[in-house]
């Protein structure tokens, strides 16, 4: 019996932003070499591995500013960046985020605990199984479930910015499944100014949001890639398969 596929935030986003964009980077295998490596993915995925090693220290982990500082140094991505000023100029601008993050955390009370970091959940919704791995979750001390995610891009957060990701509604899904009877909530956290945003699914919201998700899904998975006339659009600028899509004979620039 064939494996139930499976769509994760990250890929329905990108469909619904450009089916051409995902049918390069997760259907046509031409488009994995056409793939950069991106200074923003490397910024932020550094940033985060510090980030879980102080809310998963244990005995060894990241406990100060100072230690979370020499974890990003030490394990420091330098793929993607223009020049080498370029790097230690991020590399600054890192060490100061995760300072300031670890020194407001641990001035702030102590309301819920960490129960996971960097955790990937799943859920079967009928034609695919939805995965999303989510940057922690909390536990309040009346229950309450709190997926957070972290944006080091980010200087600013609303609830609205929330309550509309497509991401954060898909975690608070998963989060619901894990937890069942629990009340979940979802945040965002703005590493460059320490800010952060609540909002939370209604249950006939979130029985909405799954149908939708259903819904894309299947289009997502059924759709005729080869057909797919690549249409012009602003996010083209920058995009690491606009050759590609020039070459199509249909293709009109945006």
């Amino acid at each position: 019996m064939a494996r139930k596929p499976t769509l994760s935030p990250s890929k329905i986003s990108t469909y619904l932003a450009c089916p051409s964009k995902y049918m390069w980077t997760y259907v046509d295998d031409r488009g994995k070499w056409f793939l950069r490596s991106k200074s923003y993915y490397s910024f932020g995925t550094t940033l985060h591995a510090v980030l879980q090693r102080f809310h998963d220290s244990g005995d060894q982990g990241v406990t100060t500013a100072a230690e979370a500082v020499a974890e990003l140094e030490q394990n420091w991505i330098d793929a993607g960046y223009e020049s080498h000023d370029h790097m230690m100029q991020a590399m600054s601008e890192g060490k100061q985020i995760v300072e300031k993050y670890i020194e407001h955390v641990v001035a702030l009370p102590a309301t819920a605990d960490t129960v996971a970091v960097e955790k990937t959940l799943r859920l079967d919704l009928g034609p695919f199984i939805l995965l999303g791995r989510i940057d922690r979750i909390d536990r309040h001390k009346d229950g309450t479930i709190e997926v957070v995610d972290y944006k080091s891009g980010r200087e600013t957060v609303k609830q609205e910015d929330v309550a509309t990701d497509l991401a954060m509604c898909c975690y608070q899904l998963l989060a619901r499944a894990a937890y069942p009877g629990q009340k979940v909530v979802a945040s965002i956290v703005a590493l460059r100014t320490n800010t952060k945003a609540v909002a939370s699914l209604s249950d006939p919201e979130a029985e909405a949001f799954a149908s939708d998700l259903r819904t894309i899904g299947e289009e997502i998975l059924n759709r005729d890639y080869e057909s797919v006339v690549p249409v012009g659009k602003s996010l083209c600028e920058g995009c690491d398969f606009l050759t590609l899509c020039q070459r199509h004979p249909d293709f009109v620039a945006p």
